[in-house]
């Protein structure tokens, strides 16, 4: 059965585009103006798409607003792509499972999907340490409201985003001082959200300083912040469809 794909994109030419191009190359595929149409499409389809690629400069909702929208409706097991004519800036695309730059191909749309689904396999295959800490994250859930919950985690992956930048800064000026000093902010703040794989390479990077395979700690902590919100988003999915769609995303 071919992947199912929807295009986000309030061009008419490009919506048309990517939907001959798509469908030339084996996919099934369709298309909405805007997110709100998307999202009013998606609420009644039978079945989710497996991808979705929507435009960061769109009116109406865009950016990590829809990707949490489009999370909510889809599940964990679609694969959501931003895309724009120009790089994401201040996060916009955090949300998404990754950035497409146009103009892009089909051929590298593919690819990006492939990549997309083994990083989500060896992510699952390849987990030592626990991501999250069942018992923080229970007393949480019982003491805090889902929409509090999911602020707290998201202050807490943004946080950890700038942090990271601030890390590798101080990696390029060789300031070891500064590089402990983020990961040992990290690793507090996630200690305090169970974030337990965090927690541990964040005390690591702290003790090991600028070492020689400092590079490789900064990506596989990146990596490692990707799995928490994927779990999470997985999570969010799962109590909205015990609830239902909440009275906001159902307008």
């Amino acid at each position: 059965m071919p992947l199912q794909v929807l295009v986000i994109d309030d061009d008419a030419l490009s919506r048309e585009v990517f939907v001959l191009l798509l469908e030339a190359a084996g996919y099934t595929a369709e298309s909405a103006d805007s997110g709100e149409a998307a999202l009013s499409l998606l609420r009644s389809a039978p079945l989710p798409p497996q991808a979705i690629l929507a435009d960061l400069q769109m009116p109406g909702i865009t950016g990590n607003d829809l990707a949490k929208r489009l999370r909510r409706l889809c599940g964990p097991a679609a694969t959501l792509f931003a895309m724009s004519a120009t790089p994401p800036e201040n996060g916009s695309a955090r949300d998404f499972d990754g950035f497409l730059l146009k103009p892009f191909t089909i051929d590298l749309f593919t690819a990006s999907l492939a990549g997309a689904a083994r990083q989500a396999t060896n992510d699952s295959h390849t987990q030592e340490t626990p991501i999250l800490d069942e018992s923080i994250y229970l007393k949480l859930t019982v003491s805090m409201r889902p929409p509090q919950l999911e602020q707290l985690y998201a202050l807490c992956l943004a946080d950890i985003d700038a942090r990271l930048t601030k890390m590798q800064l101080a990696a390029s000026g060789c300031d070891d001082k500064t590089y402990r000093a983020e990961a040992h902010a990290i690793k507090g703040s996630c200690g305090m959200v169970g974030a337990l794989e965090l927690q541990s390479l964040a005390t690591s990077m702290e003790k090991q300083g600028l070492s020689d395979d400092h590079v490789a700690s900064l990506k596989e902590i990146l990596l490692a912040a990707k799995r928490l919100q994927r779990m999470l988003r997985a999570r969010e999915t799962s109590h909205s469809q015990d609830t239902g769609d909440s009275g906001e995303d159902a307008r």
